[in-house]
């Protein structure tokens, strides 16, 4: 006798939800036994079944009364809401029951079960306060996760912790993980070598066309898209145009995100005929708007759906016999250095790409066009890469802190988390009082995990109930956990955080009169009932929040982010990176603000979302955060010491003031920086320290007597601290640097026998056959020193036969007429008397006959 379904089941075929008879064959039916025999024998199984199989609805149904069961639970995990609800009215209508009978479901805010329910279905995150709150999954005798391939970080985790549980509590505890395109053997290594148990799929042929882009040069592409894909949304536009045009059946449009969806549904609204309804679907859009876009359109209507990934698997569009596919997605990447998130437009995977051209072909023959060649195709990576790769790993560590355990190794992991991005968030909960220095967890952490949002939020939440306005905490973590709520489509969004709280509240107070006016209703009223079930959870009681307390509340909640004005949009963030503004709002001429949201430019990161913040607010907020730095420097532009005291948070100063009595120390310590900024020559050398150093660098390096000290410019630089510094003090700045006695300076490191040895083997002075005493010049001790200089006028040296010398090293001979100019350089006095001297005399004679010009000049 065949069952008459339910009221409530044929309601579900007007919802887009195909309610299949209970005598129809499908794919994964031929597998159940092996599933069953797995679970049975080994505890542990994996199912891989292509689209179409009907492994999410059938395998629960056929596992709900297995003997090892008994009268306990089956738990089967969905990636999405919208999923779950479907699956749980789809199961429930097979049954001839309504949800929260044998099978209901679970997700945030919204439970449909009870005391009969049998097969449970609840988003990923919901496994794991189960289990947190009860290790040992008493009441549960089998653990499904579903299309695991989407690696969320909440479905590792939860098959982490289950593992343990099933290890430690519950040996009987059964788990089954099923995918269509999940790398299955990795899984089944990782649950100790379970069964991999394959099932064909009911996939219908799929035509598949590759459409080929023209990349646009600059400007508008030809349906006035802007941006690095603006050439793709081309594409997708042409490709469902085409389609409208050839193909049966609705269609459904893969985009990377809300801005693409927007962009062509405003396009494709202006070209489509009247009997064409064109539909958005994304996770945050109201549960109405999503059930419209899944539903069959009304009869003599078509459809086309603008989705993100979310349509990618467990949903069944009904109708859809054509899918364009942009070949994108866009994944958020963490970047542990900067401790933020920015989302990333990357190019899907081939997993990815072999599930939305699936959807082609769930009910009939279809058509996919891909707006990407055929050779770009066998580039892209086989799977998408796993969330906890690249997410922000704070609620991964605190919830293992929870959990018992330190180091994320000592779980079982397809792939581990990242160091780097546990130690960061390691850090960062420490900083938000969620762990101690240990890496255990706190009581303060313990109430923050309850809440069941970000650590960040947590925090605020809970240090806003100390304050009494936990009811504003709850309304700001609902808002950044939501798409915004207001429409700036074509315009730049004013980032007052501020000012959607007071839409919120007139959306609150009126909403029919607030719809239409750059308000997004949907989100709106999506954050209002999240703010609700918040403060239900927490217990925070409703009051009279003072929207301006928005700042210090952030601040909490990012106290990395607080940020300090350094241009007209620039800012600089605690953290020590840099936040700005794309234009001049509301809060830009603030000098304090919160940085809220941001898009994780590690250089100078945009900021979407903010609030102004009091200064005299973050001194109080965070008091114990706050240090006192005595900061001597030098000043390059006024060339002097600069000593201020300085009330610093993180990497922000707040104030300075003048800093009297500064440490001689520091202050002689900046003076020498000072001095090697501006140069060794800046120093105020006299003419007998200029000529000290210059012989002592001469014996040195010409010489070879290396056991005198380095006086070369690179010497002095290198050890100012040490022959310098003990000159230095009362001097502040460059001008005072000429009161140094820098003669003093140097011989004070010089023995009393080696200056006797510098004085008698590097004279300042010769004296020549004439009898006069000359000064030796010597090489600039900048340089690689030469033999020194001596300058005389011919007549001086006449008697003189052989070149004198200086330390064994024999001088550079100037010679000069009468007149004191240049007649000849020669290092070989003998050689030049010899045979240039000839020469030279007849000149010299001519211009200076009064002069004797002796034959014989070596002789006197």
């Amino acid at each position: 006798m065949k069952r008459r379904l339910s009221v409530k089941g044929e309601a579900l075929i007007n919802r887009g939800i195909t309610i299949i008879k209970p005598n129809t064959i499908l794919p994964v039916d031929q597998v159940i036994p092996e599933i069953k025999a797995a679970l049975s024998d080994r505890k542990r199984a994996v199912l891989q079944a292509r689209p179409g199989a009907g492994k999410t609805t059938r395998v629960p149904l056929a596992l709900c009364r297995e003997p090892w069961l008994g009268d306990r639970q089956i738990l089967m995990l969905e990636p999405r809401r919208l999923a779950a609800r479907a699956c749980a009215h789809y199961m429930a209508g097979r049954l001839n029951e309504r949800v929260g009978q044998t099978v209901g479901y679970r997700i945030r805010m919204e439970n449909k079960s009870g005391p009969s329910t049998r097969i449970l279905i609840i988003t990923e995150g919901i496994l794991t306060r189960m289990i947190q709150s009860d290790p040992s999954l008493e009441g549960i005798g089998l653990v499904i996760f579903d299309e695991f391939h989407e690696r969320h970080i909440h479905s590792d985790l939860g098959l982490a912790l289950s593992l343990e549980a099933s290890a430690v509590f519950r040996p009987d505890l059964r788990i089954l993980v099923m995918s269509a395109t999940m790398d299955a053997e990795a899984v089944s290594g990782l649950m100790d070598n379970a069964p991999v148990i394959q099932s064909t799929g009911k996939v219908f042929p799929v035509a598949t066309t590759h459409v080929l882009p023209r990349p646009v040069q600059g400007g508008p592409s030809f349906f006035g898209f802007y941006g690095p894909f603006s050439h793709i949304l081309d594409g997708c536009v042409k490709a469902v145009e085409t389609a409208l045009e050839n193909d049966p059946g609705d269609i459904l449009v893969f985009l990377p995100g809300q801005s693409e969806i927007r962009q062509v549904q405003r396009v494709l609204c202006s070209r489509a005929k009247a009997d064409t309804l064109i539909l958005p679907l994304y996770g945050a859009l109201s549960l109405k708007a999503q059930t419209r876009a899944i539903s069959l359109p009304e009869p003599g209507k078509r459809k086309v759906v603008l989705s993100t990934a979310l349509a990618e698997t467990s949903l069944t569009i009904e109708g859809i016999r054509v899918v364009v596919d942009a070949g994108l997605m866009r994944l958020p990447r963490f970047f542990p250095g900067t401790g933020m998130s920015r989302l990333e437009t990357v190019p899907v995977s081939k997993a990815s790409a072999d599930q939305r051209r699936g959807r082609a072909g769930r009910t009939d023959s279809g058509t996919c066009y891909r707006i990407w060649s055929a050779h770009v195709h066998k580039g892209l990576v086989p799977y998408t890469r796993p969330e906890i790769l690249s997410e922000d790993l704070a609620f991964l560590v605190l919830e293992l802190a929870l959990w018992g355990v330190t180091d994320p190794n000592d779980l079982k992991w397809l792939d581990p988390p990242p160091e780097a991005g546990v130690r960061q968030a390691r850090e960062l909960l420490e900083s938000l009082g969620a762990l101690d220095r240990t890496g255990r967890i706190t009581g303060h952490g313990r109430k923050m995990v309850r809440s069941g949002v970000h650590p960040r939020l947590a925090r605020m939440i809970l240090k806003a109930e100390e304050r009494g306005i936990g009811d504003l905490a709850c309304l700001l973590a609902a808002l950044l956990e939501s798409a915004d709520i207001m429409d700036f489509y074509g315009n730049m969004a004013d980032p007052d955080v501020r000012l959607r709280l007071e839409i919120l509240e007139k959306v609150q107070q009126n909403p029919d009169k607030m719809a239409g006016r750059d308000v997004k209703m949907g989100p709106a009223r999506n954050v209002l009932k999240t703010a609700g079930f918040l403060q239900k959870k927490m217990k925070i009681n409703s009051g009279l929040p003072d929207i301006n307390q928005a700042g210090s509340l952030l601040a909490f909640a990012y106290p990395d982010r607080v940020a300090q004005k350094r241009s007209s949009l620039s800012y600089v963030m605690a953290s020590g990176g840099g936040a700005c503004f794309k234009s001049v709002n509301s809060i830009s001429e603030h000098e304090l603000i919160v940085a809220a949201q941001v898009d994780g430019n590690p250089r100078n990161a945009a900021i979407f979302l903010g609030a102004p913040y009091a200064l005299a607010d973050l001194m109080s907020d965070f008091k114990d955060a706050l240090s006192t730095i005595e900061d001597v420097t030098w000043d390059q532009d006024r060339l002097m010491v600069r000593a201020v005291r300085r009330t610093c948070y993180q990497h922000l100063v707040l104030k300075e003031a003048p800093l009297e009595g500064a440490d001689p120390e520091k202050v002689t310590a900046a003076l020498i920086k000072g001095i090697r900024l501006m140069g060794i020559n800046r120093l105020a050398w006299t003419k007998t320290a200029e000529s000290f150093r210059r012989r002592v660098v001469f014996l040195r390096e010409k010489a070879g007597k290396t056991q005198l000290p380095d006086l070369s410019d690179s010497g002095l630089e290198r050890d100012l601290e040490t022959w310098l510094g003990p000159f230095l003090d009362g001097i502040r700045s460059a001008a005072g640097l000429k009161k140094v006695d820098l003669f003093s300076a140097l011989t004070a490191r010089i023995s009393f026998k080696d200056r006797q040895f510098i004085e008698n083997n590097a004279p300042t002075h010769i004296q020549v056959p004439s009898g006069a005493r000359i000064a030796l010049t010597y090489s600039d001790a900048g340089r690689v020193p030469d033999a020194p200089v001596l300058a005389a006028r011919v007549q001086q040296m006449f008697g003189l036969s052989r070149t004198p010398e200086v330390c064994g090293i024999p001088l550079t001979i100037h010679l000069l007429s009468p007149a004191g100019r240049p007649v000849q350089i020669t290092k070989d006095l003998e050689n030049f008397w010899a045979n240039t001297y000839k020469e030279v005399k007849k000149d010299l004679m001519g211009r200076y006959p009064k002069h004797a010009w002796p034959d014989d000049p070596g002789k006197g």
